[in-house]
């Protein structure tokens, strides 16, 4: 416990004087337990708590890891999975935290105008070979359908 609330003291010093330049981002959230307050109080409930909270969040994952490579959203899944463990977990905290920063980079380096440009230039092209492989292929065997239509 002690180990959670000496690094929760080192990133709210790290938070608080961004928040206090006023360029218009919010502080993040403490890191540690949100486990209501009579649960906290108790070491054993706590502890009990953490094992229930732990096992729920393994399950999840585990059924995003299973949606992988079958029909379902897997990677979805697991950052539900991720985010019960945030819920409890300093380790999960930062690793959701961690995502959430390179995924808003991604995004912004994703609209940047020439990277957009580039992207709809590749699929253009992409389009453009796709349609003459379609008609190079149709052209050679001709449109067959899987079934017979007596007229």
């Amino acid at each position: 416990m002690n180990a959670e609330s000496d690094e929760r003291k080192e990133v709210a010093a790290k938070v608080a004087p961004e928040s206090a330049t006023g360029d218009g981002r919010t502080a993040e959230r403490e890191l540690g337990s949100r486990a209501p307050g009579f649960i906290k109080g108790s070491r054993v409930l706590h502890l009990s708590w953490q094992v229930g909270i732990f096992v729920v969040g393994l399950a999840v994952v585990g059924a995003g890891i299973v949606m992988l490579p079958l029909p379902g959203p897997g990677w979805l899944v697991i950052f539900g999975g991720m985010a019960i463990w945030a819920t409890e977990f300093v380790w999960a905290q930062l690793v959701l935290r961690w995502t959430r920063r390179k995924v808003t980079e991604a995004a912004q380096r994703a609209l940047d105008p020439k990277v957009r440009r580039r992207n709809i230039i590749l699929t253009a092209v992409g389009l453009v070979i796709i349609a003459v492989l379609v008609g190079i292929y149709v052209w050679k065997f001709g449109i067959v359908m899987p079934w017979k239509i007596e007229e």
